[in-house]
């Protein structure tokens, strides 16, 4: 088949058009040659003719489907500029793909929008991997420039290129950027830090907004970012090329100057900058000829602080800031000093004496103001060897005071570089290769192009290697030289004169045509400025005025440019500024010569600045001005298609001949392609490919599809004969079945009339029985109804005579209550009266008897006297009681007479009303007590709802405080980790410092002083007892970064370590071994100690504040739940409450506890406790001796055999030796050494010997960095030894009467054991993620587990790595699941024979297990490759091995199998069904896990892996989208997950049985038989 039979019916074909510059087009009609036009129905469905003078007039033809989207467009199979131009239109509209290769270059598409594919996680993913194997990424640029460095030791370069706003800046930051993360992980130092805080202070001084860019670089740089032999940034250098420096004084419209400017304006208000009189920028005249003052989306002001902090951490004083600042403020009122003309032809000008602007320049610059006016008014000349000073127009008045605008930035802009240079500079080492990337303007063209944009145009026509000449001129007619030289004398086809000008010319460039105007190109070139107004600034009483101006004539600066004076010979000899661009630039050529080169094309895809739109026009332009089309057809001359033999076979094993096995492959193709191809020309059989021209894979796209046709049509028939005969017996069956049915249906219907005649006789008889029933119970059911009625009648009647009896009754017995009461009180008043009668009368009988024996005794009648009143007085008081009755007999009667009276009228009225009162009082009782069940279950309901509420508020509350005490744990242990890498850095820089000493004195040291000698651990206390003296032995950290900073190297030397011979005498008056270190006198020692101490400051600072915050969060968190309780308290039982209120309190003690252990856990390092004994004698001296029980069973060590013990059991113990010990033996010896020295009473040994043992765990730990078995063995002792200590401590609660407690406080270096713990488990991990680190995208991924899956499914094109990249290895020698199972087992194997508690077995796999997970998915995000349903299931049944070993190992429990969760849902997601709407709304319910941007990503990056599957429409994806955004929103951006995330670590104690000395089987290889049992 030939290239001209592909157009055929059905075919697509890419047709011009002047909007879309290329449509697609399907053929309606076979093309025969010899035609003169052909049949085509474009997109919107209108046929066209597409007019054919030859077959070379043929439209180019479209790609296959399959591909579509291509990331590397060398493997399309039609290499042309439609199909270009389609794809990468497909991917950054549909697939939202900014990135594309093309061949060696990357093409990057500006989105005008910030992506989330920046970040750490994304360089995580792209670090170490194959450039084939990633998505298109300016990374994987970066990637491939850094492994090429350091395997091939060669230079290397990243030209990016493009049209200013097409991202170069961008691009090239994010460079430096990766750079500076994958080269400073070998080397603790700012030497990143400082390449990228470059970015920022260029990007202010450097970039302005520009009507095509609102950050546009207005200078060129090439940054040599140089690296070490280990591949670490050792250093960086910058170079810069022509400045604009006419935007100082001239912007066009919608134009700003440079960014530095407005962020000075908008930060007028701070204290430090009020000197500056600074006003708004439209107050200005240099920051207001734009029109334009703001960008939006920009804070000037922040921008400003974020170049302020970039200036310090590159070593820039703030005073140095502030006079930087100062400069700048006076160029903008140098800008707004009012020149004004005089004169007769006004050939003179003049300032005032009294201009503001003039002033506040003279006093900001410190120079003299009257000299500063009179010479931007005036010039020298000299005339016959006098000097005359002529006055100037007012027109050069203002180009004087706009030139030496220019001039002072331009020299403030080259100090900066230098001094940025300085600090980027090598500190240590000799670079031994570096990358270069170079940002440098691209092509412009605008409305007015002058001076700059021809040496900008030129630049990019020399990276183009186009452009090799330059039109020279050197008075007024150089246009008219110009014009005679290149048009008359001899024509260039390059250059034209325009039509109506005489002042310009037109240059046609690689990408434009671009019309030059040539007023002021001569001055530019010259760039002069009055040599009287320079020596005016050197003059300045600012030092750094004075600087900048003094070394003029010394600096070789491009942005510089000649200094006038009035001597013609010395101006004569300046370089002009074209001079030096060229020159510089070919330097640059020759830098980029030497050095292999990676080429990023930047494109614009849009002059809006609107983001993800696409403008094919400006498109299809930059494509073919910066050499994308060129490399293409460079491409599509020799095999751009290569296929390795299993993707050929799989793809088309159909069209093969002979074996079909992929085993076998490559015999089948190379026996079958010459049949396929018949031109050999066409093809080439490699050692692992098969190599294709362009259009051979759409020859084969066709074949295939015919021979899938005529498979199809055979199929057919086959099926529709199948069917046909299937449909004839389905007939005759049912003919056979319709008769035998029909013969019965007549039988059935004949015996259904035998039957209902039967029937009708007995239906009769059972009627006529049923009506006569009928009506006998009709009757007796009338008989039964009216007799109830009759008895109801009756019952009713009853009912109400003996309600009307039972009032009666009730009355009578009212009334005779009442009258027997009556009859009681009338009674009662008879007995009383009969009493009184009684009385009465025993009283006149007395009287009678009395009166008889006063007759016979009459002679005591005198001496009774008395007697006879007294009888009157009681005779009067009968007779008064006497009418009392009387009176009380007529008030009983009338009370007789009352009651008769009430008890009729009670009779007639008030027994109904008593009545209606009772019935109403009953219906109040209902309602009371409807109303009190009502507030009864209200009042339940509301507590209830309290109780709700509070818990819940409280499990909130618990739940934050968990999730910030599990933060903080982790930021704590994060520092622990990376003061662990600096005290690692110090410990080296201290050995090479100890090599590089001499050989003067070489004496062995013994293993346990060496170790004694080191830096104590970042938990030990602080000594206050000689704080003082360690003061004045060391100075802060402030003053060494000082010194560090601003001080030469000698004096920095001096000034460092100038406190050596303070703590010699120290040293030496303790009795202590001097440490080696301290006679180390470089400045890497410097700079490491000088860290080590800001990071130990910095810790104690940070963990301080986090500490009181959360005690602060704690108090107020308990103030709100006293306060829900007590409000609920009405509601909720006391019990119930005091029982909540007591469980909270509980709590918060328990955090707060725990709060105070993290908080006694940070200090600063000092020096060790055996310096000062003394202090900690005193210190145990004053504590009270305790009585303790005797102790028995322990070991004692004497103190000559410390060193012995430490380094028999620690230091030099043998691995296999080590690793036969029952788990914790050390530490067991260890403790029972200890306690027996406390129980001696020898304090100091006990800590002593402590202190030793932590410091040798530690160096056994650094011993075996590599050693997953041995890191586990020193793990299981420090914790087992933090455990005893802890259990032991004075300060420890003991539960056991037998658990005496020790003496010395050993608080801090339980501490220390802690912090040690955290050392262990993290080397642990670390060991482990380094070996997982490599296999764990090919064992996950990549991997075949299942047999014979890949084998049988079909493999598209869109799964093949991009062409040129080299086979994986298969078989043995590729990581499977297997490898990764046998590590982590490896890693069980360890923990389970120290028998460590299973939940820190949990937590280091749960670690693990998110570290695959995360990395596998980020790759899985990043790989078309792997995105279709065969590698899903091979995925989710890698993942299902995990799992299962995860859970046959019993390490499930702590969230491991939890962490795949992602990864799983992502398996599914490329499982499910992708096409109607309740599909996506399935995949939303089911990804929770995922964000939005990874699952819109995979489904883009979806590819059908066989024929019956479909790509994802675009339409679904935007369903999705849709139905995610509601449940998204407040989510921030992720598209990967951070690999670098750790979990913290909790060591919960579990107090530890009690010890004894005989439960202890010591084997004698550890010979330390010198221990006795006490």
């Amino acid at each position: 088949m030939t290239s001209l039979e592909l157009y055929s019916k059905g075919a697509r074909v890419w047709v011009p058009d002047p909007d879309a510059v290329w449509v697609s087009a399907l053929l309606l009609k076979d093309y025969s040659p010899g035609d003169n036009n052909l049949l085509l129905q474009l997109s919107d469905g209108e046929e066209a003719h597409y007019p054919l003078a030859s077959p070379s007039d043929l439209p180019p033809p479209g790609n296959p489907d399959i591909l579509e989207g291509e990331n590397d467009l060398t493997a399309l199979s039609f290499l042309h500029e439609p199909a270009v131009l389609h794809n990468l239109r497909v991917r950054f509209l549909d697939y939202s793909s900014i990135y594309t290769y093309c061949g060696i270059v990357l093409v990057a598409i500006n989105p005008y929008d910030q992506l989330p594919i920046y970040g750490e996680e994304v360089i995580d993913a792209y670090s170490g991997q194959d450039m084939a194997d990633m998505e298109p990424h300016i990374f994987s640029v970066a990637e491939e420039a850094y492994r090429t460095m350091t395997r091939e030791e060669k230079n290397q370069s990243i030209i990016i290129s493009g049209e200013s706003g097409s991202g170069k800046t961008v691009s090239a930051k994010f460079t430096m950027r990766y750079f500076a993360v994958v080269g400073g992980a070998a080397q603790q130092t700012s030497v990143e830090e400082r390449v990228l805080a470059s970015n920022p202070i260029m990007e202010s001084i450097g970039n302005a907004k520009t009507t095509c860019n609102d950050n546009s670089s207005r200078f060129g740089k090439y940054i040599e970012i140089g690296f070490g032999r280990k591949g670490d940034i050792i250093g960086a250098n910058m170079r810069t090329y022509l400045l604009e420096k006419s935007r100082v004084v001239f912007q066009a419209s919608a134009e700003r100057n440079y960014h530095i400017f407005y962020q000075l304006c908008a930060s007028r208000e701070l204290p430090e900058m009020r000197s500056f009189k600074l006003d708004a920028p439209e107050n200005f005249r240099y920051t207001s000829q734009g029109g334009e003052t703001q960008i939006p989306g920009t804070d000037d002001l922040l921008d400003l602080e974020r170049t302020r902090n970039a200036f310090t951490i590159l070593g820039v004083q703030p005073d140095q800031q502030m006079e930087l600042f100062r400069i700048l403020a006076a160029v903008l009122h140098l800008g707004n000093v009012n020149i004004q003309a005089s004169g007769r032809n006004s050939d003179r000008s003049y300032i005032d004496a009294d201009d503001r602007p003039l002033a506040v320049f003279s006093k900001l610059l410190g120079v003299d103001g009257p000299q500063t006016a009179h010479w931007l008014c005036h010039r020298r000349l000299a005339v016959g060897g006098e000097m005359l000073v002529k006055p100037v127009s007012g027109q050069q008045a203002l180009e004087a005071r706009d030139a030496l605008s220019k001039h002072i930035y331009g020299q403030l802009f080259t100090w900066t570089v230098q001094r940025l240079n300085s600090a980027l500079r090598s500190q240590k080492g000799q670079t031994k290769s570096f990358i270069g990337v170079l940002d440098i303007y691209g092509f412009e063209t605008f409305d007015w192009n002058s001076f700059e944009q021809f040496c900008i145009n030129y630049a990019n026509e020399k990276l183009q290697q186009q452009f090799n000449r330059m039109p020279k001129g050197s008075d007024e007619s150089w246009v008219r030289k110009l014009y005679d030289q290149h048009l008359s004398s001899k024509p260039h086809p390059h250059f034209q004169k325009p039509r109506m000008s005489n002042s310009a010319f037109v240059v046609l460039h690689f990408a434009d045509t671009v019309q030059y105007e040539c007023d002021g190109f001569l001055g530019k070139n010259r760039d002069t400025v009055f040599e009287e107004l320079i020596n005016i600034l050197r003059a300045s009483q600012s030092e750094l005025v004075a600087e900048l101006f003094q070394q003029q004539g010394n600096a070789s600066s491009v942005a510089n440019g000649s200094v006038r004076s009035g001597k013609r010979a010395t101006r004569e000899h300046k370089l002009t500024v074209g001079f030096q661009f060229r020159q510089s630039l070919e330097m640059l050529m020759d830098t980029l010569n030497s050095t292999t080169p990676h080429y990023v094309r930047c494109i614009k895809p849009n002059d809006l600045k609107e983001p993800f739109m696409f403008d094919p026009r400006r498109t299809v332009q930059q494509l073919r001005a910066c050499g994308v089309l060129e490399t293409i057809l460079i491409s599509a001359a020799g095999f751009p298609s290569r296929w390795t033999y299993e993707e050929f076979f799989c793809r088309y094993r159909l069209l093969l001949h002979g074996p079909l096995t992929q085993d076998q492959a490559q015999a089948s193709c190379r026996l079958t392609l010459p049949q396929l191809i018949p031109d050999t020309d066409q093809y080439c059989f490699g050692k692992t490919k098969v190599f294709f021209r362009a259009g051979q894979v759409a020859l084969l796209e066709r074949l295939r599809a015919e021979r899938l046709r005529v498979s199809a049509v055979i199929i057919q028939s086959r099926v529709r004969g199948w069917l046909a005969r299937v449909r004839f017996t389905r007939i005759s069956w049912a003919t056979v079945t319709i008769q035998r049915y029909c013969r019965g249906a007549l039988a059935r219907r004949l015996a259904l009339t035998l039957r209902y005649t039967k029937a009708a006789l007995v239906i009769q008889k059972r009627y006529r029985m049923v009506a006569v029933r009928q009506m006998f119970l009709m009757i007796r059911q009338a008989t039964i109804t009216i007799q109830a009625f009759s008895r109801g009648t009756m019952a009713r009647r009853r009912y109400r005579q003996v309600l009307v009896e039972r009032a009666a009754v009730l009355l009578q017995a009212r009334v005779r209550g009442w009258m027997a009461r009556r009859a009681y009180r009338r009674v009662r008043a008879a007995v009383v009266f009969m009493q009184c009668c009684a009385r009465r009368r025993a009283a006149r009988r007395e009287l009678m008897k009395l009166k008889t024996e006063a007759r016979s005794v009459e002679k005591f009648r005198e001496l009774n006297k008395g007697m006879e009143v007294k009888l009157m007085q009681l005779q009067l008081r009968a007779d008064q009681e006497a009418r009392e009755a009387a009176a009380l007999r007529g008030t009983l009667h009338a009370e007789r007479e009352a009651g008769s009276a009430e008890l009729e009228a009670l009779k007639v009225t008030d027994i109904l009303q008593l009545t209606q009162e009772l019935q109403a009082l009953q219906r109040e009782k209902d309602s009371f007590c409807k109303e009190k069940e009502d507030l009864s279950a209200r009042l339940f309901e509301q507590e209830q709802a309290q109780e709700e509420c509070v818990q819940q508020a409280v499990s909130q509350a618990s739940a934050s405080l968990r999730a910030e005490l599990d933060e903080e744990r982790r930021k704590y242990q994060g520092l622990l980790r990376d003061f662990t890498r600096l005290e690692q850095r110090y410990d080296n820089l201290r050995e090479m410092s100890l090599l590089t000493e001499g050989t003067k004195v070489h004496r062995r040291t013994d293993s346990t002083q060496s170790l004694s000698l080191e830096l104590p651990s970042p938990s030990t206390a602080p000594l206050s007892p000689f704080s003082s003296s360690l003061s004045s032995c060391f100075p802060c950290p402030e003053e060494v970064r000082r010194v560090s900073v601003t001080s030469p190297t000698l004096e920095r030397r001096e000034s460092v370590w100038s406190f050596q011979t303070p703590m010699d005498q120290l040293m030496v008056s303790m009795d202590m071994a001097k440490d080696p270190a301290v006679k180390m006198k470089g400045e890497d020692l410097a700079h490491a100690y000088d860290a080590v101490r800001v990071a130990n400051k910095l810790l104690e600072s940070q963990l301080r504040s986090q500490s009181r915050q959360w005690e602060e969060e704690l108090e107020a968190l308990r103030g709100q739940i006293s306060a829900a309780s007590c409000g609920s308290s009405s509601a909720a039982g006391p019990q119930e409450l005091q029982e909540v209120l007591e469980a909270k309190e509980q709590e918060c003690v328990r955090l707060r506890r725990e709060l105070k252990e993290l908080k006694k856990t940070v200090s600063l390092r000092r020096l060790p406790i055996q310096v000062l004994p003394s202090a900690f004698t005193a210190e145990t001296s004053s504590c009270p001796s305790r009585s303790k029980p005797a102790v028995t069973g322990l070991l004692e060590c004497r103190k000559k055999d410390e060193n012995k013990l430490i380094k028999n059991l620690i230091t030099d113990v043998r691995v296999d030796s080590a690793l036969s010990l029952p788990p914790g033996l050390p530490a067991s010896v260890l403790f029972l050494c200890v306690r027996q020295a406390d129980c001696s009473g020898d304090q100091t040994q006990a800590r002593s010997l402590c202190s030793a043992a932590v410091t040798a765990m530690k160096a056994a730990l650094k011993k075996h960095s590599k050693d997953v078995d041995m890191t586990a063995l020193w793990l299981k002792n420090a914790c087992l030894l933090h455990d005893l200590l802890r259990q032991h401590s004075p300060k420890q609660t003991l539960d056991s009467d037998d658990l005496a407690p020790l003496t010395v406080d050993l608080s801090d270096l339980i501490r220390a054991l802690s912090d040690l713990c955290i050392q262990a488990y993290q080397q642990l991990l670390s060991i482990t993620e380094k070996r997982l680190q490599n296999i764990i995208v090919p064992a996950m991924l990549e991997s075949e587990t299942i047999p014979g899956l890949s084998g049988s499914t079909v493999k598209l094109v869109a799964s093949r790595k991009r062409a040129g990249s080299d086979p994986r290895p298969v078989g043995g020698d590729a990581p499977s699941m297997a490898a990764v199972l046998r590590e982590l087992g490896a890693l069980h194997t360890a923990l389970s024979h120290q028998a460590l508690p299973p939940s820190q077995m949990e937590q280091a796999f749960h670690q693990l297990t998110y570290l695959i997970s995360a990395s596998a998915l980020n790759s899985l995000l990043l790989r078309k490759d792997m995105c279709c349903w065969s590698r899903g299931m091979q995925i989710r049944y890698n993942v299902s091995l995990l799992e299962e070993w995860l859970r046959s190992k019993g390490v499930q429990a702590g969230g491991a199998v939890a962490t795949l969760e992602h990864l799983i849902q992502a398996v599914q997601l490329l499982q499910a069904g992708k096409k109607s709407e309740a599909d996506a709304k399935a995949l939303v319910q089911t990804c929770t896990a995922l964000s939005s941007q990874q699952i819109v990503k995979i489904l883009t990056l979806y590819t059908p892996h066989s024929d019956l599957d479909e790509r994802v429409t675009l339409n679904f994806i935007r369903t999705v989208q849709g139905l995610l955004k509601g449940s998204s929103d407040g989510q921030p951006p992720q598209l990967l997950m951070d690999v670098r995330r750790v979990f913290p670590v909790t060591f919960p104690f579990s107090p530890p049985a009690a010890l004894h000395a005989e439960q202890l089987v010591i084997p004698d290889s550890l010979k330390i038989s010198f221990l006795r049992r006490a």
